[in-house]
């Protein structure tokens, strides 16, 4: 039985737009994993009535209802009220679920308020959901065919449910085995990704489905069968064919980003990295010390922001930058020697462009990007077109991610475009 989800939110800080919905962009990533069909989001404030009038209308047009937020200890968190009013069960305190809220505020040499007693009252007859991250636990009740999850609003606390608790008990609902595989895409764009492999997205198991992120996109590979092994089977053939078309755009399999990617590759060889960053303000070099354990790879690096910092401590000739500018392929070039001298390191990146909003003193077209690379064996430097028209953000964002791009394409001995 194919399965649809309805997701609820639920908070007035929603609707105000104090914060933004993670949870159910998160949420419906996860369902689709599972094989559910997420159908409706819906958002409704501190409300008793609505929530009641939102539950019915889910109800009617979903069998898994996902409830985020309300579970906390305040005057106005009442999601768990609610939905038991709404399908007739009371609410039953649960001692045990009690003790754990008591014990995670003693952890912190906190007394447990009072008021976070009515956390530990859950719907009779409920599937509860601990939570050993928050104070907030979360349960599921079945009502004629309906499953209601009601997780926390946190996203940290939500994610952990969904997928510590969630996750196990809508396995549970489903026969068979769902396996699912994401394929990582960059350098190709949506359209032209659909074009390539639409006619592969019309079986219904396994199923492609395509998403769009900022800057690239990926394929989401997905089986149904008896068992891991079966679904596995299933699937091979499919994502071969995808990479047969897609080529060296893939850039990885159920992997975070690029980043994990070259990374990965730099720690396995033993590799040191440097940068030299001009547009990015630093950004490339966040990236890669986000990462654990990134000490052992990258050793740090310059923004270069200003032009006379360039010649100072990156050593680019006077006259390189007066003939040619700071956004040119001469000056990344030279950026991405003297960061390799400077920080000793087997590589060196740079990274020069313009991010906006007008063009440079030379006239160089916003969105305008040189990177350079320099190795034991030269130098290389790619000229790319960073989110014209999209914002300061988006061409810096832009501009790392080609910067990976290239750095994985040597690594690996590809096509450099």
């Amino acid at each position: 039985m194919a399965h649809t989800a309805e997701l609820i939110a639920v908070g007035t800080e929603l609707l105000l737009g104090n914060i933004a919905n993670t949870d159910a962009q998160m949420l419906s990533e996860g369902l689709s994993i599972l094989g559910i069909t997420v159908h409706y989001h819906t958002v409704v404030g501190d409300n008793p009535r609505r929530l009641k009038e939102a539950l019915e209308i889910a109800r009617n047009r979903a069998d898994i209802i996902i409830t985020t937020g309300g579970l906390g200890p305040t005057y106005d968190d009442l999601t768990k009220q609610t939905i038991a009013e709404a399908f007739g069960r009371k609410l039953k305190l649960h001692e045990d679920i009690l003790e754990e809220i008591r014990g995670y505020f003693e952890k912190r040499g906190v007394t447990m308020p009072e008021n976070n007693t009515q956390q530990a009252m859950l719907p009779e007859g409920c599937t509860v959901f601990t939570n050993p991250v928050g104070t907030a636990p979360g349960c599921a009740i079945e009502e004629n065919g309906t499953h209601v999850l009601m997780l926390p609003g946190p996203p940290y606390e939500c994610r952990y449910m969904f997928e510590n608790r969630a996750v196990p008990y809508l396995m549970g609902l489903t026969d068979g085995v769902i396996v699912s595989h994401n394929l990582r895409i960059f350098g190709i764009g949506e359209s032209a990704v659909d074009e390539k492999v639409h006619d592969l997205t019309a079986s219904s198991n396994p199923t492609l489905a395509p998403y769009a992120r900022v800057g690239e996109c990926f394929l989401r590979a997905t089986a149904k069968a008896e068992t891991a092994e079966k679904a596995e089977e299933m699937l091979k053939p499919l994502m071969d064919e995808v990479k047969r078309r897609l080529g060296d755009a893939v850039y990885g399999t159920d992997v975070e980003n690029m980043d994990e990617v070259v990374t990965g590759i730099l720690k396995k060889r033993g590799l040191t990295l440097s940068a030299a960053e001009s547009c990015t303000g630093g950004l490339f070099s966040k990236h890669m010390t986000d990462l654990p354990g990134s000490s052992a790879y990258f050793r740090g690096g310059v923004v270069s922001y200003a032009t006379d910092l360039k010649h100072s401590i990156l050593g680019v000739k006077s006259e390189t930058l007066e003939r040619y500018g700071a956004v040119s392929e001469e000056t990344a070039r030279e950026m991405a020697e003297g960061c390799r001298r400077v920080c000793g390191t087997d590589l060196a990146i740079s990274i020069t462009g313009v991010a906006g909003p007008d063009r440079d003193d030379r006239d160089n077209e916003v969105g305008t990007v040189y990177i350079g690379l320099a190795h034991e064996g030269g130098t290389i430097c790619k000229k790319v077109f960073a989110g014209f028209g999209r914002g300061r953000g988006r061409v810096r964002s832009s501009a790392v991610q080609h910067t990976f791009d290239l750095l994985r394409r040597f690594l690996l001995e590809l096509p450099l475009n």
